[in-house]
């Protein structure tokens, strides 16, 4: 036997035998199976099924969810553009090397836990981002998706997979009911997945946000994201034992002008609390800018007159809420080495 003999029939029943059961044609004939024994076991009433191009199931019946994840992986980075560099940042796909690939659309929202979504048997395509220069056609199941800024996956049950407010735009993209999206944007917000900030950037960058029925679904996401963080900020302060403050007032000079709204506020202590929940919508990317610049000169302002402003964002709300209750009980002990701040009068808002 030569090097260039192939490998008997038994490392072939290894391979159907083995826990991946999904593999390209180059990575059989790497393994010793020639693509005329490849065509033969994929014949019909064979026990090979080629899922996609190039893609073959080492069994009869249908595939499984997971197989069917793999295969388009596995279709999506079995071939590269020659000079097309590989992504920073992305991870392997499937073991195939550095990602090419990664799973976006509803197929990722499932993953993520979405219970909004179908589940992945019901679904008939599967959306996978690929770099714009690859040239590579949507197949099957597997729908292609080129763009310029390949998203750095998420390890999701071992597959890359997108970031929750990628895999949400890359999907609403595709949506016309007005009602789906609203239940994705919900979903994503009150289950926890992302931040409103978060989806609206992505929205922005895919140039949704000029579509009636998605700004109308936003609206309601940033509503709903802001009751959330005031929701979490009440149950920071009850939870850690902090002193109850005046909720939602606006402040204002005696006889003055109004100093501007803060979401609780310590008058004994001279310390505001405000949340950051600025996601920029629509308009020119200064328009951000022009919002930021209004709000630190609120601060400015309120701190110029003796009182600290805290500024707490949603996600470290979330994310760390006993270091953020530290940081507000701080501004609160500290208000006794201060001089004391100008009078201001509170009023609800």
């Amino acid at each position: 036997m030569n090097h260039n003999t192939p490998l008997s029939p038994r490392p072939l029943q290894q391979l159907v035998a083995g826990p991946r059961r999904v593999l390209t044609a180059a990575q059989l004939r790497a393994h010793g199976v020639p693509a005329a024994e490849t065509n033969a076991q994929c014949r019909p009433g064979g026990p090979w099924r080629q899922l996609l191009p190039g893609v073959v199931l080492l069994h009869p019946g249908p595939p499984t969810s997971e197989e069917r994840l793999h295969a388009v992986l596995l279709y999506a980075a079995r071939e590269r553009t020659a000079g097309v560099p590989s992504q920073p940042g992305a991870r392997a796909a499937c073991g195939t090397g550095p990602a090419e690939a990664v799973i976006t659309g509803l197929a990722a929202l499932t993953l993520h836990g979405f219970t909004s979504t179908p589940p992945l048997p019901a679904l008939d395509a599967i959306d996978v981002l690929v770099p714009r220069l690859r040239r590579l056609r949507s197949a099957g199941c597997a729908r292609i998706l080129r763009t310029a800024d390949l998203p750095v996956p998420e390890q999701v049950t071992g597959l890359p997979v997108a970031p929750v407010a990628r895999a949400l735009a890359d999907t609403v993209a595709e949506l016309t009911d007005a009602a789906a999206v609203q239940r994705l944007l919900t979903e994503a917000v009150r289950g926890g997945y992302c931040e409103p900030a978060s989806v609206v950037r992505e929205l922005k960058r895919a140039r949704l946000l000029s579509r009636p029925h998605v700004v109308d679904a936003v609206e309601s996401l940033l509503a709903e994201g802001r009751a959330i963080a005031e929701d979490r900020l009440y149950r920071l302060v009850r939870e850690y034992g902090l002193p109850d403050p005046a909720w939602n007032v606006d402040l204002r000079l005696p006889g003055g002008p109004l100093l501007g709204g803060v979401d609780a506020y310590w008058p004994d202590h001279a310390v505001a609390v405000e949340l950051d929940t600025r996601a920029h919508r629509r308009g020119q990317p200064h328009d951000e800018d022009a919002v930021w610049s209004e709000y630190v000169r609120k601060r400015e302002h309120l701190e110029r007159l003796g009182i600290t402003v805290v500024h707490l964002t949603p996600k470290k709300l979330r994310d760390a809420p006993e270091q953020q209750a530290t940081v507000v009980r701080t501004a609160l002990m500290a208000a006794e080495d201060r001089e004391p701040a100008a009078y201001v009068v509170v009023l609800p808002r």
